[in-house]
């Protein structure tokens, strides 16, 4: 008997049949995600952000700064980065997010994150990346932390969510430390 493979993760460009999953998703203002990616900022506000990025991407070409996450043919989520000013210093901060929660708790953020370290390593002449979320994201950081992202700064009860305070977190990694780039 054989055994089943799993679809296999891969980044990609967007395509303009994935805009109506990003649409479903991004503009669900009770989408779950909601609840771990900002969940500080009110849904009202970043819905109508979302709606209007929507709509941005069925005009614009892809950015080679986004890229969705496709399983098995699927778009299942997006990363992101952004070159942190002054242009040209080398920092990039990257983003992750799966929309869906029946992929959670797989190992597929892991996996998109480490893809997009390499990409972006491999893309642009970035020395350090950061990736920033608040301390209750407890899958995220630990996702980042797998991967040899370490604390760089923590600002203390920053971010209200649910009545409570969290902190908001950053972890860095420097290319030297991403295995095979060597100091």
């Amino acid at each position: 008997m054989r055994g089943v493979s799993a679809p296999a993760l891969t980044l990609r460009g967007r395509r303009p049949r994935d805009l109506n999953v990003l649409r479903r998703w991004l503009t669900d203002p009770g989408a779950e995600w909601r609840q771990w990616d900002a969940p500080y900022f009110h849904a009202s506000n970043t819905t109508e952000a979302l709606g209007r990025y929507v709509e941005r991407l069925a005009e614009t070409p892809p950015s080679p700064h986004e890229r969705v996450i496709d399983l098995g043919g699927q778009c299942i989520g997006m990363v992101n980065r952004a070159e942190e000013d002054p242009a040209g210093g080398g920092w990039w901060d990257l983003g992750v997010l799966i929309y869906d929660p029946a992929h959670w708790g797989q190992g597929l953020g892991t996996a998109a994150l480490r893809q997009w370290v390499q990409a972006t390593l491999d893309e642009t002449e970035a020395h350090v990346l950061t990736f920033t979320t608040w301390s209750g994201n407890t899958r995220m950081i630990r996702a980042a932390r797998r991967l040899g992202f370490q604390e760089a700064g923590r600002v203390r009860e920053a971010r209200l969510v649910g009545g409570k305070h969290f902190d908001r977190v950053q972890l860095d990694l420097l290319r030297r430390e991403w295995p095979g780039e060597g100091g």
